[in-house]
């Protein structure tokens, strides 16, 4: 069995946890999605590698092979007594707790069946009012402001803290990098 398909859970509420088992985001090391799935498998331990198809070409030729949908992450079920064993094989860069589970298994769910569906998908920033962002293209590229309105884009807000004033300026979203907070 692929290691990378094989850890899709079951439909249904197959992402519940019994008591002693918590989720986890389990930040890889980078391009160990793959092999970290496989850990889990050979330990026994319930987890999810959401993957889709990508396309290569090479010259004339064209290759179909599957990648992690969140590059970079595993999500994975791991008893309590069990937690260091995910540390040992040098594959894991960091493990973050789920402080809303049945949120988390809710939308885990929605992603499941998303990559289940065979559409095309692929990743976006979520855009929320007050977010950093820089200008990655154009004039002002190097700019830095804040979302203004993410459901009606019209451009970011940048400071100018001394008047305590902002100067709104109209900027695609496709031009914006977010920034961490």
């Amino acid at each position: 069995m692929n290691p990378a398909t094989a850890d899709a859970p079951p439909a249904g509420n197959a992402f519940a946890s019994a008591e002693a088992e918590s989720w986890w985001v389990c930040h890889t090391k980078p391009r160990c999605e793959k092999k970290f799935a496989a850990l889990m498998t050979a330990e026994r331990m319930a987890h999810y590698l959401p993957v889709v198809n990508s396309v290569r070409r090479y010259g004339n030729r064209e290759r179909i092979f599957t990648k992690p949908l969140f590059p970079g992450y595993v999500f994975a079920r791991v008893p309590t007594e069990r937690k260091a064993r995910i540390y040992q094989q040098d594959l894991l860069a960091r493990a973050i707790p789920i402080e809303n589970e049945p949120l988390f298994l809710h939308q885990l769910s929605d992603v499941q069946r998303i990559v289940s569906s065979g559409y095309e998908t692929a990743l976006h920033p979520l855009y929320t009012r007050g977010a950093p962002v820089r200008v990655v293209s154009g004039s002002l590229r190097g700019l830095e402001g804040v979302i203004d309105d993410p459901d009606s884009p019209k451009g970011i807000v940048i400071s100018v803290d001394v008047l305590q004033q902002g100067l709104h300026i109209a900027v695609p979203l496709a031009d914006l990098k977010l920034l961490p907070r």
